[in-house]
């Protein structure tokens, strides 16, 4: 059985402090909820893993939005896997269509990344998505295909056991559009058709695909009461506790 999951990806927002605030307002609000049912994650910057790891209960996990492609050595600037599941992180996000499009992450680059990852036993969190012109032209089905094969398809069944996909189209992140109810569960029921003829039924059965594409307070609920739409990777709202316990609510109802 698929988890249901509510994902929240700070992005690079708050400081140490306001992060560990911010993880403290949440996890009571989710003690509150008792949303047994749902697994709830909070994506933070890099800094604030070990500390926010400390103070939420284990309810709630920890993930990091990043990890370097290698092992360790000198490449300054750079956090590895191994580092990330030194702080308490269960999970990384990766694939993220701001680390593809502002940082030139290919393919390439992130089947290495997602190999470090899972040799450091984090579960991934892998994003895949059209841009705006490629849903225009209809090629929105062909680019995640492709992302996906190109990504993730390398994997064992075991090893992709270990990984969450989140469908975010680029044109709604940040912009406040979002794809409608039923185009989310289209590409939804896609992603999962893809993976099973990969992987089998069963594995697709077993995969949360998780929607990333303004994810909100007001939207959740609809979104969430679609068959293959298994949760959320929250932007804006998972900064504000309250808008993101308001979302894994939606998530735990349905």
């Amino acid at each position: 059985m698929r988890k249901k999951i509510v994902a929240g990806n700070w992005k690079m927002n708050k400081t140490l402090q306001e992060g560990i605030e911010l993880a403290k307002e949440v996890n009571a609000k989710v003690k509150a909820l008792n949303a047994q049912n749902v697994q709830v994650i909070v994506g933070t910057p890099f800094i604030h893993l070990a500390e926010v790891a400390k103070v939420v209960d284990p309810v709630i996990a920890v993930s990091a939005q990043n990890c370097a492609t290698e092992v360790s050595g000198a490449f300054t600037g750079e956090v590895s896997a191994a580092m990330v599941a030194s702080t308490g992180s269960r999970y990384v996000i990766l694939g993220h269509s701001e680390r593809r499009s502002y940082y030139g992450e290919t393919d390439a680059i992130l089947v290495k990344k997602v190999a470090r990852a899972l040799e450091n036993k984090l579960d991934v969190i892998f994003c895949v998505g059209e841009v705006l012109e490629e849903r225009e032209t209809e090629k929105h089905f062909e680019v995640v295909k492709s992302q996906l094969v190109n990504g993730i398809f390398n994997l064992s069944n075991e090893e992709f056991a270990h990984v969450i996909i989140a469908y975010e189209p680029v044109w709604a992140i940040g912009t406040g559009k979002t794809a409608t109810s039923a185009q989310a569960q289209e590409m939804h029921a896609f992603i999962r058709k893809t993976v099973a003829e990969k992987y089998g039924k069963e594995t697709a059965e077993n995969t949360s695909i998780l929607y990333g594409g303004s994810c909100n307070a007001k939207n959740a609920d609809e979104l969430f009461t679609n068959p293959d739409v298994d949760g959320g990777l929250i932007g804006g709202a998972s900064l504000k506790a309250e808008d993101f316990s308001l979302i894994v609510a939606a998530r735990s109802k349905h």
